[in-house]
């Protein structure tokens, strides 16, 4: 599903399991991170991460879990953060060209990359008002710090999705492009970057993510949010959640605990 491929410096990072919009099971989360230990083995100085078909990456493929035994603090503890972590402190500079859904941990996969594009018919923000679940993978720490309490919470009971064109005017990642000029845009940056002054770049990098980190407590979120994940899994909205999803039904939320 994973595919890495190498040139002039750029690493190119693909997730490629269209059919699945690039949902990722976690043999999939346990590919991308060996995909990132070998770009850094190699020692590029710039990564492009994309996803090929419809969508960058839909979350996580739930389509075979079964919610009676999901072991939440398994895939968020054990294989997202750790992944996520690698990411976000890459030893060059990273780039995310992200269209169509960009949900869950793929939102994840965003929030841990240094520059993100976004095509304009991006599709961004918390699908699980349908499933019994919350929001997860930095999801919660991004959204409060550049949207606010209130839009974050109107998105979270609600369940809209935010285009790439607003998710951009609200802060939330850098350019918007039209779908069709999305990786060339990408490509273009992160070859620039690799033939710029890394260390210096590094050293900026470095600066910025002890910021972010302070002011965002992006990982101190994130082990909220899997703690809170695992607790919802023992709710009968939990269960029907996943089920209506996998049966492609509405949910019959009862709201109990």
């Amino acid at each position: 599903m994973i595919e890495l491929s190498i040139d002039n410096n750029v690493a190119h990072v693909v997730l490629n399991a269209p059919d699945k919009l690039n949902a990722l099971d976690e043999a999939a989360i346990v590919e991308l991170d060996a995909a990132y230990q070998e770009a850094e083995r190699v020692g590029v100085r710039a990564l492009v991460l994309s996803g090929e078909g419809r969508a960058f990456c839909a979350g996580r493929d739930i389509s075979a879990v079964d919610p009676r035994t999901d072991d939440v603090l398994g895939y968020l503890g054990d294989l997202v953060t750790p992944l996520l972590q690698r990411m976000s402190r890459f030893p060059a500079p990273t780039f995310a060209a992200a269209h169509g859904a960009c949900l869950g941990v793929g939102l994840g996969l965003l929030i841990a990359t240094d520059v993100v594009y976004v095509a304009d018919t991006a599709k961004i923000g918390s699908p699980f008002a349908n499933l019994g679940a919350t929001l997860d993978s930095g999801g919660h720490a991004l959204f409060v710090e550049r949207l606010g309490a209130h839009r974050t919470l109107d998105l979270i009971y609600s369940g809209r999705l935010m285009s790439g064109t607003e998710a951009v005017a609200g802060g939330l990642f850098s350019q918007v492009f039209a779908a069709a000029e999305l990786t060339e845009a990408t490509v273009q940056a992160a070859t620039r970057a690799a033939s710029g002054a890394t260390q210096a770049f590094l050293a900026s990098k470095a600066l910025v993510q002890s910021l972010r980190d302070e002011r965002l407590g992006l990982w101190q979120s994130m082990s909220a949010e899997t703690a809170a994940q695992a607790a919802l899994c023992a709710t009968g909205d939990y269960r029907e959640g996943f089920a209506a999803f996998q049966e492609k039904r509405k949910p019959a939320f009862t709201g109990r605990a």
